[in-house]
This record gives C-alpha cells, sequence and structure tokens, in this order.
C-alpha cells in the first residue's frame, strides 16, 4: 500500500525540513510515503468558512474511492501507539490502493472532509501547529511500522 499524507503547510522553518526527511528515510525501508504540502487561501479569520471549503474542494479533487482515509482532527479517537499500529495495518489489509493522512487547515476541515474520512486519530489534545502535527504522525507512522514488524523501538 501506498501511503499519502496531505496538509496545508503555511510555515516555514528549517527544523521542520528535516525532521521531516528524517522520518521519510526511516520510513522508506517499510512503506513508500509521499507528503504533498498544499496551498491554501490567504484570508482573514472572518472568512474561516470559505477557506475549509476551498480545502474541501482542493482535498476532495486529491481523493479517489481506492483510498482509506484518516483525518487527524483534535476531536477524532485518542490512540496509544499500539492502537495506531492496529489502525495502520487495517488500512493496509482494507484492499484499498492508498492509504491517505489529512492534516486539515488552521480552521480545521469542512464536514464533507470529516464524512469521507473511514477513520478520525486525535494526536494530542493539545492543539500543535501542523508543522509539529507531520512530524508527530511521521514518528507515529515509522513506530507502527516497528512494531507491525516487530523491530525494537517502541517499548512496552
Amino acid at each position: 500500500m501506498k501511503w499519502t499524507l496531505y496538509d496545508f503547510k503555511t510555515a516555514k522553518e528549517p527544523w521542520f525540513d528535516e525532521a521531516e526527511q528524517v522520518y521519510l528515510k526511516k520510513i522508506k525501508p517499510f512503506a513508500t510515503f509521499d507528503v504533498q504540502h498544499l496551498k491554501t487561501l490567504k484570508t482573514d479569520r472572518d472568512e474561516a468558512t470559505l477557506k475549509k471549503n476551498y480545502e474541501a474542494k482542493v482535498l476532495l479533487e486529491k481523493l479517489s474511492s481506492d483510498d482509506f482515509v484518516i483525518l487527524l482532527d483534535e476531536k477524532g479517537k485518542k490512540l496509544d501507539s499500539i492502537e495506531f499500529s492496529k489502525l495502520v495495518n487495517a488500512a493496509r489489509e482494507s484492499g484499498k490502493k492508498r492509504g491517505v493522512f489529512i492534516i486539515g487547515g488552521a480552521f480545521g476541515v469542512s464536514e464533507e472532509i470529516k464524512k469521507r474520512a473511514e477513520r478520525s486519530v486525535c494526536l494530542s489534545d493539545m492543539v500543535m501547529n501542523h508543522l509539529v502535527a507531520e512530524v508527530v504522525l511521521l514518528e507515529q507512522f515509522y513506530r507502527a511500522q516497528t512494531i507491525l514488524n516487530r523491530i525494537p523501538y517502541h517499548n512496552i
């Protein structure tokens, strides 16, 4: 199964590029994992709905019916690393061709995207910016691979 992460990255930080590359390199022996940073509208806070609808349109154009979509959402289900690895495995065994992670924009995602997702996962009770959320996801995805492949990385 191929994996893709879609997000709407607006900030640029040198530490992030390095962290992203470190985890993509660690993931590479286990899975094909592609990160696509999508462009969003530059709008004011009072135009949050406009921005969410625009981002939904962009995302829906990228998704196919053969995608297993996992939305990262602060209101999603809280999973520990073992449970997350089971979700990754369930996606792999779903018969779908691609696993897709979505990190929504600054104002979250539309109801349409929430309904499209097979699962919704909360990374933390704390809100974090997109750069931190992506690094946390990449580390947890790598951790899931080591758990599923019984490689000593995750200490139970």
